[in-house]
């Protein structure tokens, strides 16, 4: 009875999310796509801002308040990778708003085909369409000419949600050939309880749950191979998410 009722509450309150984000993105609509008018850095750090309010308020009516934690970590001036874990669609709101400063997340292109939200999302983001060599190929120049204008880069290596049971899925190259190439360094992030807020397993599902993202140290690539630099990530945020 209490997981029949668990159940039902948890499909209401789906749609208690749905209608509080359709509500509050039409509030921030057109402050978000004045940002366009605005080019370089200071327009995607005024993007950034307030997506970062949008996403409080938001995740605050939906019972799921986010703590920031190792934001020390992050040295003003420089410019970073981030590597966040993937567990659900609620990562997207945890990563690039909370992220200090200007950033842009590597993103399927195919999002930005929905109307509106599509111009909103392609602002935020650096697209790429997985299926297309050349497209992957074009994606990473972008993302190391974002990198030459100081606007952090987002990026989940393990490329799609982790469904596995696992901590965390194995690594895709591309975060890392970027950081060896660019010289920057990467501050690997921990994106917490997700999965229980909106588990993989369950469509239409979403409860209260407090979210916290953990930014931990730098990794800089000096001396590191691609590969060397992915294991090493890997085994950082691998230990870090464990002990969950």
């Amino acid at each position: 009875m209490k997981e029949i009722f668990k159940n039902i509450f948890a499909r209401i309150w789906a749609l208690w999310g749905i209608i509080t984000f359709i509500i509050t993105f039409i509030i921030i609509y057109i402050p978000s796509m004045l940002t366009y008018l605005i080019p370089g850095k200071k327009g995607q750090t005024i993007f950034i801002a307030i997506s970062r309010i949008w996403m409080n308020v938001w995740l605050t009516l939906i019972g799921c308040p986010v703590k920031v934690l190792g934001k020390e970590n992050i040295q003003k001036g420089e410019t970073y990778i981030f590597t966040c874990n993937h567990n659900t669609l609620l990562d997207v709101p945890l990563s690039s708003p909370f992220i200090p400063d200007a950033n842009k997340t590597i993103a399927k292109m195919s999002f930005a085909k929905i109307p509106l939200f599509g111009w909103y999302y392609a602002k935020g983001s650096i697209l790429v369409d997985r299926k297309s060599d050349a497209s992957r190929r074009k994606g990473f120049e972008l993302m190391k000419r974002t990198l030459e204008e100081k606007i952090h880069v987002c990026i989940y290596p393990e490329g799609t949600r982790n469904r596995t049971g696992n901590p965390l899925k194995s690594f895709y190259d591309g975060a890392f050939k970027l950081s060896v190439d660019s010289s920057k360094a990467i501050i690997p992030s921990i994106i917490y309880n997700t999965k229980k807020a909106m588990p993989n397993d369950k469509t239409f599902y979403l409860l209260p749950c407090k979210l916290a993202i953990h930014f931990l140290p730098p990794i800089y690539p000096e001396n590191l191979t691609t590969k060397a630099l992915k294991e090493k990530v890997f085994n950082v945020m691998y230990e870090k998410v464990k002990q969950v």
